[in-house]
C-alpha cells in the first residue's frame, strides 16, 4: 500500500462487507480493483462516501480534530483501528452524531437507546468495535440482530500468521482471539487458529505473506499488514469497547 494513503486504507477494511452486501454501494468489484492495485482517486472516495456507518464516523473524527480531510490516514486509522484522535470527539458530538447521522432514535426502542446512550458520559469513542459491540443490530442494508459470530466476523481482529497454505495460495492460517460469550459478559477467549481468505483471482491486499506476520482481518478478510503500534491500539480499544459492552446500565 502506499504508505498514509487513508483512502486506500478505508478501501481496504470496507471491501469485505460490501463484498457480503452488508454496507456501501453497488460497487465491489471496483472498490477490489482499485485497493488490490494500491491505486487510489476521487472515483474511489465517492464510492467509499456512499457507506453510512463509515463515512459520516469519519467526518466526526475528522471534525473533532480540525482535519479538512476525512479521508486523512489519521483518521482512518483512528475510526477502524483506534488512535489518538478519538480522545477529541467530545461527548456532546458523539451524542449528535449517533442522533442525527446514524438515527438511532428511530431505529431503536427507548430502553435499548437509553443503554446505547448512556455509554457516551462513561467514555464512549467512534472506534469500528465501539459500534459493532455496543450496538445491537448490524447497519447498512441489513439491520438485524448481531450475534456472537456476526460481532466477532464484523469487528477487526489482530492475528499473527501460523500457517501459509500451499495447496490453497488464497487462504492463510492465523492465530487471532475470538469473542466468547462468559456468562452474561463478552470476552476475548484464548488464542485460536482459523483460516481467512487473502486473495481472489491471484489479487491480494496483502503480498509476501510471511508466518509471524500481523495482520488485520474483517469478515474472514485479510486487509492489511499490521504495525506492533497498530496492533497495540486495536487490542486497546477493543479490550475497552468489551469493557463498555459489559456495563449494566
Amino acid at each position: 500500500m502506499e504508505q498514509f494513503d487513508g483512502t486506500l486504507l478505508a478501501a481496504r477494511y470496507a471491501f469485505m462487507p460490501n463484498k457480503l452486501r452488508y454496507c456501501g454501494g453497488d460497487s465491489n468489484a471496483e472498490l477490489f480493483a482499485y485497493t488490490s492495485a494500491n491505486q487510489s482517486d476521487a472515483g474511489l472516495q465517492a464510492m467509499l462516501k456512499e457507506f453510512e456507518t463509515m463515512f459520516p464516523y469519519l467526518r466526526l473524527i475528522a471534525e473533532a480534530n480540525k482535519i479538512a480531510d476525512p479521508f486523512n490516514y489519521k483518521v482512518v486509522e483512528a475510526y477502524w483501528l483506534g488512535n489518538e484522535l478519538l480522545e477529541n470527539v467530545s461527548m456532546n458530538n458523539f451524542y449528535r452524531y449517533l442522533v442525527d447521522e446514524q438515527k438511532l432514535k428511530k431505529k431503536f426502542n427507548p430502553a435499548i437507546l437509553e443503554k446505547v446512550f448512556g455509554k457516551i458520559p462513561v467514555g464512549a469513542k467512534p472506534h469500528h468495535s465501539f459500534h459493532v459491540l455496543n450496538i445491537p443490530k448490524r447497519t447498512g442494508h441489513y439491520p438485524v440482530e448481531h450475534s456472537l459470530k456476526t460481532m466477532d466476523e464484523c469487528r477487526i481482529s489482530p492475528a499473527i500468521i501460523r500457517e501459509q497454505k500451499l495447496e490453497n495460495r488464497n487462504q492463510v492460517v492465523v492465530e487471532y482471539q475470538p469473542l466468547v460469550m462468559v456468562g452474561s459478559k463478552l470476552e476475548l477467549g484464548q488464542p485460536a487458529e482459523k483460516e481467512v481468505f487473502c486473495e481472489i483471482s491471484q489479487k491480494a491486499f496483502v503480498n509476501e505473506l510471511k508466518v509471524g506476520d500481523w495482520l488485520a482481518i474483517h469478515w474472514s478478510w485479510a486487509c492489511d499488514f499490521l504495525t506492533e503500534t497498530q496492533v497495540a491500539n486495536l487490542q486497546k480499544w477493543t479490550k475497552y469497547n468489551l469493557s463498555l459492552a459489559n456495563l449494566t446500565m
